[in-house]
């Protein structure tokens, strides 16, 4: 049986993916999949990054506002939820485009992982979070890199969340959360397209994002959610400019310093998702134009690339 074609639009944050989704979407009768580990949780809209109702064009979104700030959403969780809706799209007759930054969850997606479902152990976790707190997540990730480098090789030494998981993997399991899952065969056939910037002018373009977030209401966001019952233990807030922004309101830091905080963070983060993208050879990557616009000319290269795949 001849695969389903998925187009993933993927590449690093403020790159202009959602856009690009749109567009993608009107031209092939498609809907969108986000593949963005944040935008899964509700009434985080601001910081995520969401795209507003009114700004979708009529275009049906997914994976979006699925599950409560207060819960914990993994990658096994998305693919569990998102492979039967990118069925369904296909069942109805339309092709469905995901899009997203988060390079796990596209990968859970589009090559079928079947992780394993490693019980959480929280007495373990709660040790490893005792650690960290006395000697620092640093410790953690030197930890981590003897027992499974590939994994420490992917998780920022201060992401404490992602860490602590990876140990607690391993530790259990005795083989490393990067062979902790078997790849089924797919039966999806991705048409993958990775879009980048100049670096200095996409990290124009995330100081800009972060300063119109604050400007669009970003503070109160945050404070709603620690109303919601939401604290930094949350993973919902462990997401860059949440867990500042609660440190803010903690009074651990003055506004300026949280906001130039989130905006050094979310930079290295862009430069990790190009990392992991830029390790997948099936991605074909497209520059896009200097003034962030996209333009017609820009768009024939990606239809054209498209075109030469689909049935």
């Amino acid at each position: 049986m001849s695969k389903l074609p998925v187009i993933c639009v993927v590449g690093p944050t403020a790159v202009g993916k959602s856009d690009l989704g749109l567009e993608l979407a009107k031209r092939y009768n498609g809907e969108i999949i986000s593949a963005d580990s944040m935008q899964v949780y509700r009434h985080m809209d601001i910081g995520t990054a969401k795209l507003p109702f009114v700004d979708r064009q009529g275009i049906t979104h997914h994976m979006i506002d699925v599950v409560s700030a207060l819960e914990t959403f993994t990658v096994h969780d998305y693919a569990a939820m998102a492979r039967p809706i990118l069925q369904d799209i296909h069942t109805r007759g339309h092709l469905p485009i995901v899009v997203g930054g988060t390079g796990l969850y596209v990968r859970a997606l589009i090559d079928h992982f079947d992780f394993t479902k490693t019980k959480r152990n929280i007495s373990l976790r709660e040790q490893l979070a005792s650690e960290s707190r006395e000697v620092g997540s640093i410790v953690l990730h030197e930890r981590l890199q003897n027992l499974d480098p590939v994994s420490a090789a992917r998780i920022h030494p201060n992401d404490e969340r992602r860490l602590i998981r990876a140990l607690e993997v391993v530790l259990q399991t005795g083989q490393p959360m990067s062979q902790s899952y078997q790849g089924e065969e797919s039966p999806f056939k991705p048409i993958l397209l990775g879009f980048t910037m100049e670096r200095s002018r996409l990290y124009a373009r995330i100081d800009h994002r972060v300063h119109k977030m604050i400007d669009q209401g970003l503070v109160a966001e945050v404070e709603s959610l620690l109303s919601m019952g939401c604290t930094a233990s949350h993973t919902s807030m462990q997401a860059i400019g949440y867990k500042e922004l609660t440190g803010y309101l903690a009074g651990e830091s003055s506004l300026d310093q949280a906001v130039e905080t989130i905006c050094q963070a979310t930079r290295r983060y862009a430069k990790r998702q190009l990392s992991w993208f830029r390790a997948d050879p099936r991605i074909q990557w497209y520059e896009t134009p200097e003034d962030g616009m996209i333009n017609k000319n820009f768009l024939l290269q990606i239809w054209q690339t498209i075109e030469q795949v689909l049935p």
